[in-house]
């Protein structure tokens, strides 16, 4: 089991959190805590700030200023995240040794979590790569060798997942078997950090989201958190008895925002706070109205939304 912070309950900690690489600072402020069994992903643009916040809670390199405590203490020199005991991680650019067979790589990692060889064959077989185990790595493709690099995140059963961009190379089929391979870990009770630009692909894995941009954190919370955050408009879509579209966009009023009309449909929009009266004056139109589809915000048009304000320390 993951060790909390016995005094907060966090698996992970960052307190005012900074980062400076000379002159330059990539990460900014960031407060952040993380419970045992929660997915965060981190979304931003290339140089945000992720890859270093996730080395920063890997130990891999340390803060500027601020506090960072992964299982209760300083990741840097904390004995169970040192020996990396209980944590996976997948950086975003794998790199092996060539000349080793597939098996060979993933039995060297192990013995250094202190795995079974037999444990490597499963992970091996999980991935899909156990027809190629016995191939050198230099042979394999990059979507391959990211393949291998989850094996090698996953050995041991890691109660704490770091994965940073880890579909990169994959086909949409092989993106899904991943999904499907982290989700079971979660069911497991483990914790991940998962920084990502396929955002269709965590939208509905997520338990929160941390969106950065230029080193600070500009927006964090679950989906429904970030929706109101945005104040973006939800959408509806009213299909209607043929040729009636028009009658029911009168019925409904000017005070509603109406989009395209045609003959067997209508669009509508508006804010959250809005949507169950709307519904229920939907409703009240009786048998004329046929279906009613009700689409909120994606999550790329929330994270479009917090992109195009102002970063704020």
């Amino acid at each position: 089991m993951v060790e909390l912070d016995t005094v907060s309950g966090n698996v992970i900690s960052l307190q005012s959190v900074s980062k400076q690489y000379g002159k330059e600072t990539v990460v900014r402020n960031v407060d952040l805590n993380v419970q045992a069994g929660e997915c965060v992903v981190l979304v931003g643009h290339n140089g945000a700030g992720k890859t270093t916040l996730m080395k920063l809670m890997l130990g891999l390199t340390r803060p500027t200023s601020g506090l960072v405590e992964v299982l209760g203490g300083n990741p840097a020199f904390n004995a169970a995240v040192a020996k990396h005991k209980t944590l996976g991680y997948l950086p975003e650019s794998v790199a092996f040794y060539e000349a080793m067979t597939g098996r060979e790589v993933l039995r060297f990692y192990a013995r250094l979590k202190g795995v079974a060889n037999h444990d490597c064959e499963k992970l091996l077989a999980l991935v899909g790569l156990g027809d190629a185990s016995r191939r050198r790595v230099g042979t394999y493709s990059k979507g391959m060798r990211q393949r291998l690099g989850l094996a090698q995140a996953m050995l041991g059963d890691p109660q704490l997942l770091f994965l940073d961009e880890p579909t990169t190379g994959l086909d949409p089929l092989l993106r899904h078997h991943f999904y499907e391979l982290i989700d079971g870990l979660h069911k497991d009770g483990a914790t991940s950090i998962i920084s990502s630009h396929a955002l269709n692909e965590v939208e509905a894995r997520a338990d929160r989201f941390i969106i950065m941009k230029s080193g600070v954190v500009v927006a964090s919370g679950t989906l429904d958190d970030l929706y109101q955050q945005a104040a973006l408009p939800v959408r509806l879509k009213i299909s209607v008895m043929p040729g009636e579209a028009g009658s029911v966009a009168e019925r409904l009023g000017s005070g509603v925002s109406i989009g395209k009309v045609n003959n067997q449909s209508l669009n509508l929009s508006c804010i959250n706070e809005e949507k169950m009266p709307l519904i229920r004056r939907i409703t009240e139109l009786g048998d004329v109205v046929c279906d009613l589809q009700i689409s909120p915000p994606r999550l790329d048009e929330v994270y479009s939304h917090f992109m195009s304000q102002g970063a704020s320390s």
